[in-house]
Order: C-alpha cells, then sequence, then structure tokens
C-alpha cells in the first residue's frame, strides 16, 4: 500500500479466505527518500509524466515485497496472491475519474506473483465514488467487537467506517482531510515533513474564525456516502491559513481534522460504542486529544484490540485480492454508493 500521506510503502502478508483472516504475517514498511516523494507531488500537481513515476514506484514495491520474503525465509511459492493497491493520482468520481498509478503486470513478473491491482475502477465506472475500499476489512477484523464501532482512518484523507451487528451492516464514507493538508503546510512552512507528534499544533492556538469557514465547505453538506481527492481542499485552505503563524496554522489544521471526523458522527444510526483510529494520525497525541474532546468519548489506537495499525491498509488489500478473486464484493451501496454491492480488480499472472 502506498496511501495519500506518500510517506512510502506498507507490506503484509495475511491468510484469508476472503471472508475472515485465519493468520497474520510478517509486515516490513520502507519509506520514500525525500526525491521520489517530490516526484509524486510533481505527478499529482499535473507537472510530471506519471509513466516514469509509475515505473519506480512499481519497482520499489517490487523491492520491499522481494525483501519482506526475503527476511521471513519465504519466496514466492507462498504466496498466493499480492494485492497491489498503486498510488492515487486523481479522484474525481462525480467526472468517472478515479486513477491510480502502478503496473501490476510489472510488479507479477519481478516479485514472480499473480497480482491483482486496479481495484476501484469498476466501482467508479458503475456509478461508485470508488473510496473507501478498506469497510469490508475492517468489519472482517471486527467481527468479535461489540457494536456498534466505529473505525476511523487519518491518513492524507481521512474516512470512517461505522459498523453495526450483522455481517453487511455497514456505512463508510471519507470524513474531510486527514493529515495531507497538515502535512504540506509543514512542509512548504516548516520545512518538514509532517507535525512530528503534534508538537507544532500543540503550542499554537485554534483561530475559530478560519475553522468554521472552512467546515462549511460544500463537502461536508453532501449526503453520504462520498469521498475526496487528496488536493479537494488544497486551494481553500491554502487561502483560509495564508500568513499565520507555524504553530497557529498547524493547530487550525489540525483542529479541522478532528472537528470534521467528530462531525462524521451525524451520519451513524446508532452511537458507537468505542472509537478506533488507524492510519499515521493516530500517533499524533494532539489529534488524538481534539479528537477525544469533540466526540466526548475516547479514541483507540487500533492496536487497542490487538490490529496493526501500521500494515492494517497493506493487510486490506491483501484481503480485497483474495475476494476479487472470488468474484466477492470489494464495496457496497452503503460505503461508496455504488448500486449494487460490487466487485473488481483486475488479474495479472505470472509467467513464474
Amino acid at each position: 500500500m502506498s496511501g495519500t500521506s506518500l510517506d512510502g510503502v506498507d507490506a503484509a502478508v495475511i491468510e484469508t479466505d476472503g471472508h475472515r483472516v485465519a493468520a497474520f504475517g510478517p509486515t516490513l514498511s520502507e519509506s520514500y527518500d525525500d526525491t521520489f516523494r517530490a516526484d509524486i507531488r510533481a505527478v499529482l500537481n499535473g507537472g510530471c509524466d506519471p509513466r516514469e513515476v509509475e515505473r519506480k514506484l512499481t519497482d520499489r514495491h517490487a523491492e520491499i515485497i522481494n525483501l519482506l520474503l526475503e527476511k521471513n525465509s519465504l519466496n514466492n511459492r507462498n504466496i498466493d496472491i499480492i494485492g497491489f493497491h498503486g498510488q492515487t493520482i486523481d479522484h474525481r468520481p462525480q467526472e468517472g475519474v478515479t486513477e491510480q498509478i502502478g503496473d501490476g503486470a510489472r510488479l507479477a513478473e519481478l516479485t514472480g506473483i499473480d497480482v491483482v491491482n486496479e481495484f476501484r475502477l469498476a466501482d467508479v465506472a458503475a456509478g461508485g465514488e470508488g473510496a473507501p475500499f478498506a469497510p469490508l476489512y475492517h468489519a472482517a477484523l471486527a467481527g468479535d467487537l461489540e457494536k456498534p464501532v466505529a473505525v476511523v482512518n487519518i491518513g492524507g484523507v481521512a474516512n470512517v467506517t461505522w459498523i453495526g451487528e450483522g455481517g453487511e451492516n455497514i456505512i463508510a464514507f471519507d470524513t474531510g482531510p486527514g493529515n495531507a493538508l497538515l502535512d504540506d503546510w509543514m512542509s512548504a512552512q516548516g520545512g518538514v515533513r509532517c507535525d512530528m507528534a503534534g508538537k507544532t499544533a500543540a503550542k499554537g492556538a485554534v483561530n475559530g474564525d478560519i475553522l468554521d469557514t472552512l467546515t462549511g465547505h460544500p463537502y461536508y453538506a453532501r449526503p453520504i456516502p462520498k469521498s475526496l481527492d487528496r488536493n479537494d481542499f488544497s486551494a481553500a485552505v491554502q487561502k483560509a491559513v495564508k500568513g499565520m503563524a507555524l504553530e497557529e496554522g498547524a493547530a487550525t489544521l489540525t483542529a479541522l481534522t478532528a472537528q470534521t471526523i467528530a462531525l462524521s458522527s451525524l451520519h451513524f444510526p446508532a452511537a458507537p460504542r468505542r472509537w478506533l483510529a488507524c492510519g499515521g494520525g493516530r500517533h499524533n497525541p494532539t489529534l488524538m486529544g481534539m479528537l477525544t474532546e469533540r466526540l466526548g468519548a475516547p479514541v483507540q489506537p487500533v492496536e487497542a484490540v490487538g490490529w496493526r495499525g501500521d500494515s492494517l491498509e497493506a493487510e486490506a488489500f491483501a484481503f480485497l485480492a483474495v475476494r476479487s478473486l472470488l468474484g466477492l464484493p470489494l464495496s457496497l451501496p452503503t460505503t461508496t454508493g455504488v448500486a449494487a454491492p460490487m466487485t473488481g480488480g483486475r488479474l495479472h499472472r505470472s509467467s513464474n
């Protein structure tokens, strides 16, 4: 998995039948170097030909997969299928567009393992939002938890999964910005990749007027399910926070993420008994504190229930790859707005 935070590649091995997870295998993460991260940003901003970046991205995925196997005394015969999400570079589902770069055929040849990719295309082609796509995996993991439960994934974009009793009693949607806007602010104004541990935001005061303006964005009034592109809020936010001190901007953008996640609860049929957080945002104590304050309930990292937060999305696309092979749904009307449960994915066979 390479997510909207642009931090690197996560790889994970699971054993699954596409319904439940029987076993969890090894994991490995590798951060992108600053040069390659800048290359991806250039593609996102339309300033670079994506084909060369796609090749490099695919090769980096192959390297981490092969390294993961080598470090754990495994080989390609031990793995049945790779779920390869790729890097989202454009997501405009209301225009029928979602694009993830990543060459599935090349990855299959470099690893000697069959690959499923292009998970979102069928959903968007059928009128769905094409995101979020981890909810069915969240539901599989949450099988034994007391319901209802809410899982909030705070990556570059934040999304929430509400899980009630019953196998497909699921609601999911993108809540708003996750880490992306804060990361962009810290990079542009502070010269660092992110607000590590929320320390900068903790020193600043939230600008309430600007926060109110930002939460007035038309996206929040749209009915669910709904989804976002990483850059959907960039222009409005850049204009709103222009001229702020570093700490004030960080505090206000952190509050925006927390506030819009909290607003998501208005769409739930019943209040969650617990909130679980995954994604990089769960490592930010300032953000987690703001969430707890606004929700009026504790928000725990998913590790509190034994899930592996750093590899959760990589696991999810392994799970979805198996579901794709079996022709099972990857998305539901209540998770992406597609008219009927929708399978998807494209299979690339390795010649090895």
